[in-house]
Parts: structure tokens; C-alpha cells; sequence
């Protein structure tokens, strides 16, 4: 463990030894296995301090000012600051940091404008929408009515004349522009342009780049969607949990969707996590790293392509990828499962107009330990060696534990 969080593992160890030797493993694990998956990142040790904070105490039902628990003068302090800095961030009039997820956030911002049987036209899950874009396993799909939008078979973009000629037949109420596995920009100006057309909602579902726009490396969504729904893990490193950006003349609605129609009390700790994670964020430092995430997954992009993996849409703008291994003889999921046993742990995704799964990658973890392209050479010759069979698994976690060893994410 850190130095920071020493003292809390030694009172675990001995109030719950077996808890304590889970929680300790799981830092072993990250520590000697590279962390690849797009949603995932390393907090700092002040993130987490904020986690761990007497703050997990507080009921704190309500917002700052107007709370249903006594004892909030501190903790509406805390929120207010994680409200501001939000704010100023992003440039956003106003700051919902509220929600325990991107989830929650994007059924708050639904429930705002939305009601049960209306249409709403999102990227369909195919093309890597998520599950609150319409799935009928989830909410969305069961309460809305979806129109899904695709990309385009050759290059793998967002076929824009499909999203004007769907929004024009079907007039729907709102329309979602946000994916969980395109690598690159989307054209806000654009999805703004065509709602104003069908005068629908735009939301921007930024759960994945919000982190790039703190940072300055990606298009922020704020100066053209109604509502941007958001997480505040993933890229921009804070802890587990969402928040929600809009202007004034929506923020009372928003703000009611969260609580009391979505959710209860706020998770103060969390909020207090947030603020810590904003106020990193605005620093040149985070900047600087938001830059090299991107310069990373470009670098760890092209090495899959030299090692003969297909590459979606030939490149990367952002923090992720997704790539066909079919080339090397094995498909997303098996290929999945041979990379956990050697060390590297990722996730497998539809591939666009394919009847195959592919793998997606993300260097926002990486990139936070400190590594940069020369590591993500290595990590591409490594990866594709192990699905050509030409590296054993054994050999492998050696070399991933080797590699991670230089750049632990909590040093002692």
C-alpha cells in the first residue's frame, strides 16, 4: 500500500484480516498486471483519501442549503466546491455532482426531458452504444423508443446522412450522441445541427472523453448539447460516479430528476472525491497527460496494425481503440481470455458490421503510471505475440510483471 493508506490497511488487518487480504491482493494485481481497459484509470492517493473519508457518514439527502438531514453546514461546503469546480472546468452554467454514476446520470437527464413511449434516436449498440442508449435488457430500452443510428461499413465513422434521414422520419424527442467504443471525435456541431432541425434534445453522453476535454485533448460538448451526462472515473481519474453539465433554463429540471426522482441521499465521500478529481484536473500537469493518453493509444494503435490486427477506423482520436484480432487465427472473446492469463486485462466489443467480437483497448491507466510509446510498442509486440502462440502465457506474465514493476501505480 501507499504510505497514505498504510495506517487504514493495518487497522483492517487486524479488525478483518480476511477483507484486508482481498483488498491488498486486488493492489497486487494492478500493480503486476497492465490495466487496459478503456474505463478504467488509477485515482491519486488524495482521491482516494476523500473515499475514505468520515464524509461516508453524512446523510446529506437534498442539496446544499435545502438538506432533509441536520449536521450539513461541512458537507454542503464540500459539494458546493465540487459544483464550482465542475463548472469552471468544463465551462458549463451549471453542475449536477450528484449522480453514482454515468448510468444514473444518463436516467436523470431521460427523466428530465424525456417521458415514458417517447422516440429518441442514439448510436445503436451494435456500434457501440451503451445499454442506457436503448437496450431492452435496461431501462432505456423498456421505457423509450429507440432508433438506432450506425456507422459506416467501410470506414467505420459515424454515417452522418443515416442520423439526418433517421431524425427527419422519426422526430424524436431526443437525440444521444456518446458511444462506449468509438475511437474517434464526434462532430457535436453536427448532432447540433440536426436536432435543431427535428427540434429535439441533444444529449451528449461524454462519459468516455470527458476526461480528454478537461484536459484539453478532445471537443468539449458543453457549448452544443443541452444536457452532457458524464463519468468522473475513466479518463479524468477521479473516483467511481457521474455528473451531469447543462445551461440554466434546464437546471431545476435536472437537478429534480436526480433527487428526489432518481435517487436519494448524495454519496458525500464521493462528491468530496469529485471535487479532489476536478480540482487535479485543472491543473497543467493533467493536461500534459490528457496529451500523452491520446499519444499513447495512437502509438499502441499503429503497433497493432504492424503486428496484423485490424484497427477500427485505421487509427484513434481518443483514449481507446478497437481492434479485430481475427488475423492472428482467434476471435475477441478467446483472445480476451488468453491476454488475462498473461497479464494484460481488457475487454472484447462488437465489431461493426461483423458477425465477430473484437477487443478494446484503453492507455488511460498506463499512461497514469507513467508509461508512454516506447511502452506501448511493447505492450503491442507482447499482446500479439501471445495470440500468435509464439510467447507462452507463463513467459508472458513474466514479461507484463517485469514491464508494470517499473511503473507501479502506488508506490511504496
Amino acid at each position: 500500500m501507499s504510505v497514505t493508506h498504510a495506517p487504514t490497511a493495518d487497522v483492517l488487518r487486524r479488525q478483518d484480516p480476511e477483507l484486508a487480504e482481498i483488498l491488498l491482493g486486488e493492489l497486487d494485481r494492478q500493480s503486476t498486471t497492465l490495466q487496459l481497459i478503456a474505463a478504467e484509470n488509477f485515482t491519486s492517493p488524495a482521491v482516494l483519501a476523500a473515499l475514505g473519508s468520515p464524509l461516508a457518514n453524512k446523510y446529506a439527502e437534498g442539496y446544499p442549503g435545502a438538506r432533509h438531514h441536520g449536521g450539513c453546514e461541512l458537507v454542503d461546503v464540500a459539494e458546493s466546491i465540487a459544483v464550482e469546480r465542475a463548472r469552471t472546468l468544463f465551462g458549463a452554467v451549471h453542475a449536477n455532482v450528484q449522480p453514482h454514476s454515468g448510468s444514473s446520470a444518463v436516467l436523470a437527464a431521460y427523466a428530465a426531458l424525456l417521458r415514458p413511449g417517447d422516440s429518441v434516436l442514439a448510436l445503436g449498440l451494435p456500434y457501440g452504444g451503451h445499454l442506457t442508449h436503448g437496450s431492452p435488457a435496461n431501462f432505456s430500452g423498456r421505457w423509450f423508443d429507440f432508433v438506432g443510428y450506425g456507422v459506416d461499413a467501410e470506414s467505420g465513422l459515424i454515417d452522418h446522412d443515416q442520423v439526418r434521414t433517421l431524425a427527419r422520419t422519426h422526430r424524436p424527442k431526443a437525440i444521444v450522441c456518446g458511444s462506449i467504443a468509438y475511437p474517434r471525435h464526434i462532430d457535436y456541431a453536427f448532432f447540433r445541427e440536426v436536432a435543431d432541425e427535428v427540434g429535439a434534445y441533444l444529449i451528449a453522453d461524454a462519459a468516455h472523453p470527458i476526461g480528454l476535454v478537461a484536459g484539453g485533448a478532445a471537443p468539449s460538448p458543453v457549448p452544443y448539447a443541452d444536457v452532457v451526462c458524464a463519468t468522473t472515473h475513466k479518463v479524468l481519474r477521479g473516483p467511481r460516479g457521474g455528473m451531469i453539465l447543462c445551461g440554466s433554463e434546464l437546471a431545476e429540471r435536472v437537478d429534480r430528476a436526480v433527487f428526489p426522482f432518481t435517487q436519494g441521499g448524495a454519496q458525500m465521500h464521493t462528491i468530496a472525491a469529485k471535487a479532489v478529481a476536478f480540482g487535479e484536473a485543472a491543473t497543467p500537469a493533467f493536461a500534459a497527460y490528457a496529451h500523452q493518453v491520446v499519444a499513447n493509444a495512437r502509438a499502441l494503435a499503429a503497433g497493432l496494425a504492424d503486428e496484423g490486427l485490424v484497427v477500427t477506423t485505421g487509427g484513434t482520436d481518443t483514449h481507446l481503440l478497437t481492434a479485430d484480432p481475427g488475423p492472428l487465427g482467434v476471435d475477441g472473446r478467446a483472445a480476451r481470455g488468453r491476454l488475462a492469463a498473461a497479464g494484460m486485462v481488457l475487454d472484447c466489443c462488437a465489431l461493426p458490421h461483423a458477425h465477430a467480437r473484437g477487443l478494446r483497448l484503453g492507455t488511460a491507466a498506463v499512461t497514469t503510471q507513467g508509461m508512454g510509446e516506447g511502452e506501448m510498442g511493447k505492450i503491442a509486440a507482447l499482446l500479439a505475440g501471445v495470440l500468435r502462440g509464439e510467447i507462452d502465457a507463463t513467459t508472458a506474465r513474466e514479461e507484463v510483471r517485469e514491464l508494470a514493476g517499473g511503473f507501479p501505480p502506488y508506490p511504496r
